[in-house]
């Protein structure tokens, strides 16, 4: 993966699709590198006439990590976040959206369309408020706005202890696949099973690409540190598409709910039996769905400019001249270019499932 320096940092990234298409940029959730996009997701975006870039997370997969230290007290920040008490954070969202700004500003991208999952909804939110001119258009998937009261904040016990678990040895492939197994068993979407085979090999992708237990707490107590964003989100005013599974047992469906409710104008899409991650199933149909609202948003292109002719003066026949019959119009048939960007396959991802946390 090419990196890129952005925000002070250096951010992986990776770039699919044609360059003169409309871009989208992918956004990943708590603790999970770029890979974690599904590639079937990735592709089903180019072959609907996008350029898609996802990237390492800062704290995560190859992107900086800030530095080392003890592993902070999460049950007792998550705490103080439930009695909405202030937490301390060596970072927070607003940090993580200006991250993003930075990686567009490296690639040379004005505006893009900007879709997040997770805690990547949350950093698209805040990009979308903050910086309206950079953001053509906003997904936010089984995400929330930071809405502190029980009923929309909290998940399941299970699946928050589940996220809060750590792999016996993070430096074991295998220990680390088989803990993502358990986590995602607790997690995932109980209406659109993935065979266990399946699942193994992308979580062993995952795991190649590498975990980081410390970035992952830091990058949760940036969540916890950044509370409620309503008044925030109130400002979006990019077309915004809020998706959420009807299943989720780590961020329930009232958080997508409250989500939309506070974006104006915002679309919401309500999936049942999906959970809090991107069923090998219902990855085409997510790609669809993303696109068909990309699409939607994406400013026409500017018609050409109308140059002002001086009329022709019609012929005057002289005197001499005889009449002659009126001759039949001729239908002149215009052939325009498609205008259809190609695509270049080499650069297209093989299909496969990720989970998004």
């Amino acid at each position: 993966m090419p990196t890129v320096h952005a925000n002070g940092l250096t951010l992986d990234c990776e770039v699919f699709g044609d360059p003169a298409a409309p871009p989208i940029v992918l956004i990943m959730g708590l603790g999970l590198p770029a890979v974690a996009w599904p590639d079937a997701f990735v592709n089903g975006l180019v072959e609907r006439g996008f350029r898609v870039i996802r990237f390492d997370n800062r704290d995560c997969g190859h992107s900086s990590k800030l530095g080392t230290g003890r592993m902070p007290n999460l049950p007792a920040a998550i705490a103080k976040a439930i009695m909405r008490l202030p937490v301390r954070a060596p970072y927070n969202l607003d940090d993580m959206a200006a991250d993003t700004v930075g990686l567009l500003d490296a690639l040379g991208i004005d505006r893009a369309h900007v879709v997040g999952v997770s805690m990547g909804g949350m950093i698209a939110q805040v990009l979308a408020a903050r910086f309206p001119a950079r953001v053509t258009s906003l997904t936010s998937i089984m995400s929330s706005s930071g809405n502190p009261s029980p009923r929309i904040a909290l998940g399941q016990r299970r699946a928050l202890r589940a996220i809060i678990s750590r792999p016996a040895d993070p430096s074991s492939i295998d220990g680390v696949v088989e803990h993502m197994v358990r986590v995602f068993g607790v997690i995932g979407s109980p209406g659109f099973p993935t065979p266990l085979e399946h699942l193994k090999q992308n979580f062993e992708r995952i795991a190649r690409r590498g975990l980081f237990p410390l970035g992952t707490a830091r990058q949760l107590l940036a969540i916890l540190a950044s509370g409620d964003r309503r008044s925030l989100i109130r400002r979006i005013a990019a077309p915004t598409l809020v998706i959420h599974g009807a299943d989720d047992p780590l961020v329930p469906v009232a958080a997508g709910v409250d989500t939309a409710a506070n974006i104006p104008g915002a679309k919401l899409e309500i999936i049942p039996g999906m959970g809090h991650d991107f069923a090998l199933s219902l990855q085409p149909r997510l790609a669809e769905m993303v696109a068909a609202h990309c699409r939607a948003a994406t400013p026409a292109p500017a018609p050409a400019p109308i140059v002002a002719q001086r009329p022709v003066p019609a012929a005057v026949p002289s005197a001499a001249a005889e009449p002659t019959l009126a001759q039949p119009a001729t239908a002149v048939a215009a052939t325009a270019p498609s205008g259809i960007p190609s695509l270049a396959p080499a650069q297209v991802p093989s299909a496969s499932d990720e989970p998004a946390v």
